[in-house]
Order: C-alpha cells, then structure tokens, then sequence
C-alpha cells in the first residue's frame, strides 16, 4: 500500500482560488509564467506522494474558460537539436506534443513564441511546419544588456522591437518545454506592449519548487536541487520576503538574484511594483496540502538517492560534469542518507556477488523485495519482472509462465534477422510474451493481471540498463535506478 502524504483535490481548489484571485488583481490580464513540467511532473508525485502527475493542467481545467495557452521556444534549442532527458524527444517535437495534448483537453492554443530569434534556419524552418497546423507564430529577439540594461530593455530597442502577442483572454498560461526558454521576458514584454495600448495586465509565477513555506533544508526542497543540480540552482531565504514581511520564505538563487531588476522593470512600465519580494510573484499552494510529513520527508530522501543515480549515469555518458554528482553527495549528506538507504540496492548488489551475474532487486509497495538474475533466456530485469509478477500473483516459482519453446524463436529472430548481439528478452519483449501465453495459459493470464500493482515499485540493477528496459519500467510505473557500469565492481557495505 503506497502512504499519501497530499491531499491533491484540497490542492486543485486552493490553487485555481489563488491563480483566479490574482488575476482580478490586475484587472484585465495576467501573464502566468508556468515553471517546471506541466503534464507530466512525476518529480512532484514522487515526492509528495498523494500528488497527481497531471495535477497542474487538471487544475488549469477549471480554469478552461479564461485561459490560452502560449508556448515559448528559445530558437537556439532548435537550432541545437536541445532535447528533454526524461523524455528522451527534443524541444522542438515536445512544443507539438504540448500543442496536441492541449488541443484534445479542449484548451485553447493561442500561439507559439520563438524567443532570441535570429533567424536560425532549423527556427524557420520549425515556424513554418507550425504555421502548416494552423498556429501562430511570434518571433522575438535577443536584447543587448538583458537583463541588466534597463533603459534600453524597456524601450522601443528593447521589448519594443518584440513582435506583439494578440491574445483574447484574462489568463494566459506560458509555457515552454524546458528552462532557459524566455517565459518571464515573454511576459515582461508583453506587458509592455499591453501597456502602451492602455491594457493593464500583470505577471506571476507558478514553480511548485522550491515550496515557500516549508523549511530551507526540508528534504521536499532539498531534492528540488538535487533535481536542478545540472543548472546550479539553490535554495535560499527570500531575504526581499523577510526584509519587507519579517517572515521566513524559502525561493532560489535565480529568481532572488533577478528581482531587483524585475522589480526595476515593472515599476518602470507600470509606475510602481506590485511585489515586494520573488516569493509574492508566486502563487504556489502545495506547502499547504501536505498531510503527512513523515511519508513526504522520506519519499523526498529516497528521490535524492535517485538523483544521485541519475547523476552518475550522465556522468558516465559525458552529458554533465562530475561537479554535479559531487553537488548530490553533499545534498545526501546534508539529509543524512546513502544509497543503502534506497532498500533494493543491496539485495540487488549481494545477488550479483552471490551469483557473479547482473541482476535486479524490485520492492514491491508492501515492503517485500524479490530479486532476478540474467540467464540464458531473459536479462535481469526480465527475469526480475517475472518473479516480481509470480509473488504478487501467488504462483510458485517453479511454474514457467512462457515456455522456452516460445523464448527461442524469439531469441534466434532478434539474432538472426534483426542484428541483436543480445539474445536474452528485455522487459517489453517478455511481457509480450506473457500476453501471447495468456491466451491459452490461465495462470499466465493471471500473473499478467498483476502488472498494475508494481506501479510506485522500486527497482535497481547492478549494471546499466538498456535503453527499452528503463523505458518500459518506467511506462508500468516503476522507479528505477542503476548501478554506472557494464559490470558491477561495487561491494555491499552495512550500516
């Protein structure tokens, strides 16, 4: 049974309260600059568990009405082919699945924004596939001094030289498929613009982390920087937010280091600001829908640990610095854990040792953990899966649920006609066989049955995992980390 520690229907009320109360504190537009992930923001159901992936655009469904969505796109991401690590597709291919997935939930899709345009051939060449589906497309530019010029930003050489959005409601959501995209200039500029034409509009911010008010060292906010250790990002007290409130509230180091200059340059277009702090630009309500500390404090340890997984994985492939691990061990440190502390990681270590093989370790959502091994017919995490699947379908061990008669043609197809050197089945290649047994094979289908049950499992395998294994875990559900080697050197040590 996976502990809740969010009430997330308590969390859907309060924050379509809070974003509607701000807006009719503008009057007729807010530009609501929406951080993080919007569909899919399994770092937030991961540490707060409760917490729906897709609580952000079900919240904005009550909302529908008042809301259009703009998309923002830094044209040097497309030009550098940029993509999203978790869901391994680019920014440009991301920008068209938000559109789809808007479009079918009924939203909304007013434009897209190409920001720092300077007519880069893949941007142009993206504008005009954008433009064939019928969306509009705003180009702006790159501003010398940004952000720090402030005469020259708010002018007609700065935001003025912007192409104006046209947009038709109170509410208008912007987004972008990473960080680094232009959403806060986005909106500045437009409310410049706004301005000039004698529309009063607002902006504000909604970043889920770090949570304003829950403590700077709390481990929610804690695994906020390991999450963003590659952007060096990290918390800190709002010192503008104690200084003109006299209360504690935790934000990061980018938005701190930029209000000044925010402030600055909303006071310039609108007479005065009405924030006195980052934290007042945000309208996050999830501190206030925690309901169990304890299960979110260790959810969000146990995300650190991933993290730091992750981290070494990238490593290895060149994509980040070793700095970055470095940053996560001190963050584990700080919180007082390691990677002993994420229960599969041992079982799944002293099973290598004992058997001198790769294998994988899954802990079931009641506490147990079953273990597998690669052997001649199925990787470890096949074999795990399998095993994992038999203890929840109270089947013995001993009972083969796919027949070998069916894993070797399979295996000499894969050798034979589609270039594997690997002959054993990975997780999606066995679970299709499971559903091609279940056809005949009663106790086949009904170990298949048990598949929903490992979603919020936890897996480790002592090697790197193949790219369709983590793939398919992680589409059940399952957490997953992995050992940084193609064979498994490190030893087990009890604490």
């Amino acid at each position: 049974m996976i502990k809740i520690g969010f009430d997330n229907e308590k969390y859907l009320a309060m924050q379509s309260a809070k974003i509607t109360e701000r807006i009719e504190m503008f009057g007729d537009k807010l530009y609501l600059e929406f951080g993080g992930k919007l569909f899919d923001d399994y770092h937030a159901s991961r540490v707060l568990p409760g917490f729906a992936p897709d609580s952000k655009i079900r919240m904005l469904e009550q909302l529908k009405d008042k809301a259009e969505i703009l998309i923002v796109i830094n044209a040097n991401d497309i030009e550098k082919n940029k993509y999203r690590n978790d869901l391994g597709i680019t920014y440009d291919v991301d920008v068209i699945r938000h559109i789809d997935t808007f479009r079918r939930k009924g939203f909304f899709v007013g434009s897209v924004v190409l920001t720092r345009f300077a007519e880069q051939p893949l941007a142009l060449a993206f504008q005009k596939r954008l433009e064939n589906m019928g969306i509009k497309v705003y180009r702006h530019y790159p501003i010398d001094g940004y952000p720090t010029e402030l005469e020259k930003i708010v002018s007609e050489e700065g935001f003025g030289k912007n192409e104006y959005i046209a947009t038709t409601r109170p509410l208008v959501v912007v987004t972008a498929p990473g960080p680094g995209s232009g959403k806060m200039a986005t909106c500045l500029s437009q409310i410049y613009h706004d301005f000039k034409k004698g529309t009063h509009s607002g902006y504000a911010k909604y970043e889920t982390f770090p949570v304003w008010n829950l403590p700077l060292n709390h481990p929610v906010n804690t695994a906020y920087e390991a999450a963003t250790a590659d952007l060096n990002d990290m918390n800190m007290i709002d010192p503008f937010h104690l200084d003109a409130y006299g209360e504690m509230a935790v934000n990061y180091n980018r938005d701190v280091e930029i209000f000044p200059v925010l402030s600055a340059i909303l006071t310039k277009m609108m007479g005065t600001s009405p924030y006195k702090s980052p934290t007042d630009m945000g309208v996050n309500m999830a501190g206030k829908c925690i309901i169990d500390d304890e299960v979110v404090r260790y959810a969000s340890k146990q995300e650190i640990i991933r993290r730091y997984y992750s981290a070494l994985n990238e490593a290895r492939k060149g994509l980040i610095g070793k700095e970055v691990v470095s940053k996560i061990e001190i963050l584990m440190q700080k919180m007082n854990i390691n990677i002993y502390d994420r229960a599969v990681v041992k079982p799944a270590l002293d099973k290598a040792k004992e058997t001198g093989v790769p294998c994988c370790a899954i802990e079931l959502n009641d506490g147990r953990i079953i273990t597998g091994k690669t052997g001649p017919l199925l990787g470890a995490s096949s074999a795990a899966m399998l095993n994992a699947l038999k203890v929840l379908g109270d089947v013995d061990d001993g009972i083969d649920l796919v027949s070998s008669t069916v894993i070797e043609p399979i295996q000499k197809l894969k050798v034979s006609h589609m270039g594997s050197v690997n002959p054993r089945l990975h997780t999606d290649e066995i679970l299709i066989s499971l559903a091609v047994s279940a056809v005949t094979n009663p106790v086949a289908s009904h170990v298949l049955k048990q598949l929903d049950k490992l979603r919020g499992a936890q897996f480790h395998c002592t090697v790197v995992l193949s790219h369709v294994d983590e793939a398919t875990l992680k589409k059940l559900g399952i957490h997953v980390t992995y050992e940084p080697f193609r064979s498994s050197p490190r030893k087990c040590v009890s604490n």
